[in-house]
C-alpha cells in the first residue's frame, strides 16, 4: 500500500518527512492512556489517598448537600460546645452550630478564593514570562526587574499590603494572593520559553519564514506549558494557606461566613475547653494542602519519568 508524504516547512529544513496518515483510532489510545493513569495511581497509596481527598474537597465546594444537610449558620444554643460524636462529627461551636457543616460549606468560599488566586497568578505571571522570554532585549530586562522587585517582598506581606489597599472580602483576598504569586510564575514561564525558543525545531520553523505568532502558538507555548501547570498545582496548596491566613486575620468574608481561616480564628478563644473548633478545621486545611502537594510532586517527577 503506497504512502503519500507531506513535508512541514520546519521538517523539510531538517530533511524530515512524515507519511500522510488519516489519524490513529482514538478509542484504543484513550483506553491505553486511562489504564496507564489508573495503574500509576493505584500503585501509589499516598497518591491515591491524595486524589480522594482532593475530589472530596471539590465535591464539598460544589455540592455541600452531599455531605451534610445542616444549616451552617443556624445554631442551637442548648447544644453549644458539644464534642465530636455521631450527632455532630466535628462537634458544635459556642452558638451551637455544627462545625462539620461549617467546614463543608466553608470549602466553597476557600476553594473559590484559591482558584481565583491561582488563575490570576497563572495568567498574569505566565503572560509576563512569555513576553519576556520570547521578545527578549530591553523588554526582558524591564519585566524581569519588575519581577525581582516582587520577589524581594515576602508574599504574605505583599498580600497584606494589597488587601489593605483593595479592601476586605473573599475576592479581594484572592486577587491579593494571586498578585503576590505572579513573580514565581513569570520566572518559570520565562525560563521555559527561553529553553524552547533555542530548540532546533523552533529555529528551523523561523528559518522557513513562519510568522512569529505561529511559532509561539504551535511550538513555544505547548512545549513550555508543562512546568507552569505543575507550578499552578503546587501554588494551589500555598494559596490555600495564604487565603486562610488572611481570613484568620479578619480580611476575608465578614462573619458569619464559614471560611476556613475564620473558623480557626473564632475557635482560638476556646482552646481550653473546645479544642475541636480549631483543630478539626485546621486538619481539613492541612489535608487539602498535603494532597495538592503530593499530586503536584507526582506530576512533576514521577509521571514524567514513568512516561
Amino acid at each position: 500500500m503506497s504512502q503519500t508524504f507531506v513535508d512541514d516547512p520546519a521538517e523539510a529544513a531538517l530533511g524530515l518527512a512524515r507519511p500522510l496518515d488519516p489519524g490513529p483510532d482514538p478509542g484504543p489510545t484513550r483506553w491505553v492512556d486511562v489504564r496507564l493513569v489508573l495503574r500509576f495511581v493505584l500503585r501509589r497509596p499516598g497518591l491515591l489517598l491524595s486524589v480522594v481527598v482532593l475530589v472530596l474537597v471539590v465535591l464539598a465546594s460544589f455540592r455541600p448537600d452531599l455531605f451534610t444537610s445542616q444549616d451552617p449558620l443556624k445554631g442551637v444554643p442548648s447544644q453549644n460546645f458539644r464534642g465530636p460524636g455521631g450527632a455532630h462529627w466535628f462537634g458544635t461551636d459556642e452558638l451551637g452550630r455544627d462545625v462539620f457543616s461549617r467546614v463543608v460549606h466553608g470549602a466553597q468560599l476557600s476553594l473559590k478564593a484559591t482558584l481565583i488566586a491561582v488563575l490570576v497568578a497563572f495568567v498574569v505571571g505566565g503572560l509576563l514570562g512569555v513576553v519576556a522570554g520570547f521578545v527578549g532585549r530591553w523588554v526582558d530586562d524591564v519585566l524581569m526587574r519588575f519581577v525581582d522587585v516582587l520577589l524581594s517582598i515576602p508574599a504574605l506581606f505583599l498580600s497584606l499590603a494589597l488587601v489593605t489597599a483593595l479592601g476586605y472580602g473573599t475576592v479581594k483576598v484572592a486577587v491579593a494572593v494571586g498578585i503576590a504569586s505572579v513573580a514565581s510564575f513569570a520566572r518559570v514561564a520565562r525560563a521555559e520559553v527561553l529553553r524552547v525558543r533555542q530548540a532546533v525545531f523552533v529555529e528551523a520553523s523561523r528559518s522557513c519564514g513562519t510568522r512569529w505568532y505561529s511559532v509561539l502558538g504551535r511550538h513555544v507555548l505547548p512545549n513550555a506549558a508543562g512546568p507552569v501547570i505543575v507550578l499552578a498545582t503546587l501554588d494551589f496548596g500555598s494559596s490555600i494557606l495564604a487565603v486562610s491566613a488572611l481570613s484568620f486575620l479578619g480580611y476575608g468574608a465578614p462573619p458569619p461566613a464559614p471560611e476556613w481561616g475564620t473558623l480557626i480564628s473564632d475557635g482560638r478563644n476556646y482552646l481550653a475547653n473546645a479544642w475541636w473548633l480549631t483543630a478539626l478545621p485546621g486538619l481539613a486545611i492541612a489535608a487539602t494542602v498535603l494532597a495538592t502537594n503530593r499530586i503536584a510532586r507526582a506530576l512533576d517527577g514521577e509521571w514524567s519519568r514513568r512516561r
